[in-house]
């Protein structure tokens, strides 16, 4: 059991440094911290509804709400329908699309040389692991710490 705790450490202050990095990369690129995760999700091209974005994120719906009307309001972002849904998308418009490109991708830079390093030293199925790890986590916090609905 030690050597699960230890592991347990040690994943804990990775994915405190990771997070760490992006607090300050989002503070040396001139965006909150919560407007760069939503700009990273966006940039792909998806529109997702902002129940979908608060559930990908973790983050509660009223800091998506404020962040969205915030960007909307600066002509970065627009509502547009989604396929088999009421709810609306929320999608990058062109200017929104330049923004992100400029603000994203240093971060996406920096993030593939990290893991062309990592892939250098490691088999891609340590992804696999992580994903597990995460999957396991959350059912586990779920039953032992949040009430059933807490992570829907």
């Amino acid at each position: 059991m030690d050597d699960a705790r230890e592991l347990v450490d040690r994943f804990y202050i990775c994915c405190n440094k990771i997070d760490g990095l992006y607090y300050l990369a989002a503070r040396k690129l001139g965006v909150k911290e919560n407007a760069l995760v939503l700009l990273y999700l966006l940039y792909d091209g998806r529109a997702r509804s902002q129940k979908q974005l608060a559930q990908e994120l973790l983050i509660p719906k009223t800091t998506i709400n404020t962040i969205v009307k915030e960007y909307m309001d600066a002509g970065y972002l627009t509502l547009v329908p989604i396929e088999h849904s009421r709810e609306k998308g929320i999608s990058l418009t062109p200017e929104g699309l330049a923004y992100a490109r400029k603000t994203i991708q240093p971060v996406y830079d920096a993030e593939e040389a990290a893991m062309a390093r990592t892939l250098e030293e490691f088999s891609p199925d340590f992804m696999r692991a992580i994903e597990a790890l995460t999957q396991n986590m959350t059912l586990e916090f779920q039953r032992e710490i949040f009430d059933q609905t807490e992570l829907e």
